[in-house]
């Protein structure tokens, strides 16, 4: 049976330094591979078509870690201006392909409990949903991972600063889907905090 891959590009952000780790935290492991080799896998088995990942700092050494062809890897030299330089150069380096995706999906590399499963969940929702950004839902709003179609590429474009996507997401708050991961959008930002969700993955 021929596997269905829906039109959505799926980018990884993996271009910060962790700082506040001390030490690369994309290349921690996670279960027989990485926290990086985690969110590629997830991502490529989920339902979109193509995965691309963003690196900036520590790059030659993610890039040797990791199993995507060079084509698949975008490099952001300016990654010390934040998260928002990275979507700004991904999403320009999306539109420079010569498919047309339906949508980009943006996620981290840091959280992950994030899987194929809920990735599809808001593939799926892009789809059937009247809206044309898909989010996930948090406490405190709405956030990544979340799809954004092809109507919003240009803002994704204008991004500048470290917070991401978020004033898109919040620009649009009325206009969205907002999905609930069901506890899986927790993030490594800390050895403390890597080391308790190690200690709970294992558990499970």
């Amino acid at each position: 049976m021929k596997e269905i891959k829906f039109n959505i590009a799926v980018i990884i952000m993996a271009a910060g330094a962790s700082s506040r780790m001390g030490t690369a935290k994309q290349l921690l492991p996670w279960g027989k591979s990485t926290l990086i080799e985690n969110a590629i896998k997830n991502a490529t088995d989920s339902d979109a078509k193509e995965v691309y990942v963003v690196l900036g700092a520590r790059a030659e050494q993610l890039k040797n870690s990791i199993g995507l062809k060079e084509e698949a890897i975008i490099y952001n030299r300016d990654w010390q201006s934040g998260l928002g330089s990275s979507i700004a150069i991904a999403t320009r380096f999306i539109l420079e392909q010569t498919v047309k995706f339906d949508g980009i999906l943006i996620m981290l590399a840091d959280q992950p409990l994030i899987d194929a499963t809920y990735l599809n969940q808001l593939i799926t929702a892009f789809y059937e949903a009247d809206e044309n950004i898909i989010t996930t839902k948090y406490d405190n709003g709405n956030g990544v991972p979340a799809i954004f179609g092809s109507s919003h590429y240009l803002e994704l474009l204008q991004i500048k600063d470290d917070s991401g996507a978020k004033d898109i997401i919040r620009r649009h708050k009325n206009r969205l889907v907002s999905i609930d991961s069901k506890g899986k959008t927790a993030d490594v930002d800390t050895y403390e905090e890597y080391l308790k969700m190690l200690e709970g993955s294992v558990d499970k």
